[in-house]
């Protein structure tokens, strides 16, 4: 926890910069019958009546104090559709000196993952691009892409019936688009001085836990 929240503490670059990201499942329904028109006085209807269409993947990703945003939409989470995520995250900061990446602890985020996709020398250069900060067990709070799916979640699909991968596609990316024209940012207040408060330890019992 200490480690993660230090890195929220540190100041904006462009060149030693924070990046985090998550995953979510999103099922896609379709209508069985048509939606009614509005009418004067009258919102549109939906049936209550819907077709399942299976799931999609939603990588979720997210620079906070730049409000940079990276939406991506996969038929799954797998490793492969993970290390395809992670190359256009390298490909949008090709300066930077060290990408620190947040995530969680899942089976496809390792190297390996990209190892398999691209091969152990283009594999492992890819890795090496970023520094990874996995959040602690039942630690996903701390992690900022969090937000980031909240908002997806309400602003993007909300209650709508999204009946296909492709539907999906689009507006996930006319959504990343709005969020990064308007450049919308996360204001993360949680510090390592109020996480001490809140848990009631000391740093420098922490410091000697440590060693």
């Amino acid at each position: 926890m200490e480690d993660v929240l230090a890195l929220y503490e540190k100041p904006l670059s462009e060149r030693d910069l924070v990046v985090c990201m998550d995953e979510k499942p999103v099922v896609l329904h379709a209508d069985v019958r048509a939606p009614r028109p509005m009418r004067p006085g009258q919102i549109a209807r939906h049936d209550c009546e819907y077709e399942r269409r299976g799931t999609a993947n939603a990588f979720c990703g997210v620079e906070p104090k730049a409000g940079r945003h990276f939406t991506k939409v996969t038929p799954n989470r797998s490793s492969p559709e993970f290390a395809d995520y992670l190359v256009e995250i390298v490909a949008s900061y090709p300066e930077a000196d060290t990408i620190h990446l947040v995530m969680d602890n899942l089976s496809s985020h390792h190297r390996k993952a990209l190892v398999e996709r691209y091969g152990e020398r283009i594999g492992g250069l890819l890795w090496d691009r970023f520094t990874v900060h996995y959040t602690p067990k039942h630690g996903s709070w701390l992690n900022q892409a969090e937000i980031e799916i909240s908002l997806f979640s309400r602003q993007c699909p909300g209650q709508r019936r999204i009946p296909s991968l492709a539907d999906l596609r689009r507006e996930a990316q006319a959504w990343n688009r709005n969020m990064n024209r308007n450049q919308i940012k996360i204001d993360w207040k949680f510090t390592r001085k109020k996480a001490r408060q809140k848990f009631r330890y000391q740093r420098n019992n922490f410091m000697r836990s440590e060693t």
